[in-house]
């Protein structure tokens, strides 16, 4: 096997690859949870089992 056939191989691999993680992150199922993350960063609640500790006021 020469370094043309290896590199075409990896090339249709790699490919593949990026293909099935776009079919994976546009997939109807994840929609919901994607978008739930997205405005996560504008929550104004922090989470019950973090404390303030350490933090003087």
């Amino acid at each position: 096997m020469d370094i043309i056939t290896f590199q075409s191989v990896w090339t249709v691999t790699v490919f593949s690859c990026f293909m099935g993680i776009v079919w994976w992150a546009f997939g109807k199922d994840r929609k919901s949870r994607f978008d739930e993350d997205a405005n996560l960063v504008f929550d104004d609640e922090f989470p019950a089992n973090k404390t303030d500790e350490g933090v003087t006021k």
